[in-house]
């Protein structure tokens, strides 16, 4: 099979690809977008992205695709992300000045890099800072990232454990064309994922969630998105735990779309 993900060899998405489809191809895409497409378009059999961090929330571009396309969520799979900090051979604490990440392994690590006075630049992933310092082959900078980064392109891991949330975690969404078709990511299988917006009616968000109540799902996730070319106007990403399936559970689904101008299943896991 072919997998798609963002980034480059050594970016967490490519740790967690490599992890869920071991023995699979790996396909390396330049944004998003371009990975999702590829599943879409059956260039891939499935992509690997990134829908939630620990730390930073919600992946906004992702759940934008996975509601406006045509893909279905067959796993997710929680990634623990522990940062570091890399260098040269010969490099040091003491000789770096300056240390190169994407904002948000800058943002984490924030109370290292003040307390040791180094500047920053921003990469577009880890990965790709881990390789700006490989090419520079200067003592002065350094990179956070993962340790197999470090492997991949001939680093040093100087300091272990760099950022403050050492529970910081990324789940990954594991999608195809196919519902149903269901990757092993040690869950049970027992939590599933609606998309939706609702009609312009007094209560009608209200009366959807509702609805999961009524019917025994315990709703464990909700975030909102402003819909694309309607101002002040939201779609609802949710994930509910409960029997998937059942005639109780496709009765919910109906009365809710009753009230929904749009309602989509994106799958279980």
């Amino acid at each position: 099979m072919k997998i798609a993900y963002s980034g480059i060899e050594g970016a967490f998405a490519h740790i967690a690809a490599k992890r869920i489809f071991p023995a699979e191809k790996l396909i390396s895409y330049g944004d998003f977008r371009s990975a999702y497409e590829a599943v879409e378009k059956g260039e891939c059999d499935y992509a690997v992205l990134p829908i939630e961090n620990s730390y930073a929330g919600e992946v906004g571009q992702v759940t934008d695709l996975m509601f406006q396309g045509g893909l279905f969520v067959n796993g997710v799979y929680t990634l623990n992300v522990m940062q570091n900090l890399l260098g040269v051979k010969n490099a040091s604490l003491t000789t770096v000045r300056k240390v190169i990440s994407h904002p948000q392994a800058l943002e984490q690590s924030s109370d290292f890099i003040t307390a040791h006075g180094y500047t920053t630049e921003e990469a577009v992933n880890t990965a790709r800072a881990a390789k700006m310092v490989s090419d520079l082959g200067d003592i002065s900078v350094a990179a956070i990232a993962s340790e197999e980064t470090a492997a991949l392109y001939g680093l040093e891991v100087l300091e272990r454990g760099v950022n403050g949330y050492q529970d910081n975690s990324t789940r990954f969404a594991i999608l195809s064309r196919e519902e149903g078709a269901k990757v092993n990511t040690g869950s049970d299988g027992n939590t599933f994922i609606l998309m939706f917006a609702v009609k312009n009616e007094a209560g009608a968000l209200v009366k959807v969630l509702n609805k999961l109540g009524e019917f025994g799902y315990n709703m464990s996730v909700i975030h909102s998105r402003p819909l694309k070319g309607l101002a002040w106007s939201y779609y609802f990403y949710i994930e509910a735990e409960g029997e998937y399936g059942t005639d109780a559970y496709k009765q919910m689904i109906s009365e809710m779309e009753y009230r929904c101008s749009k309602l989509k299943v994106l799958g279980r896991f």
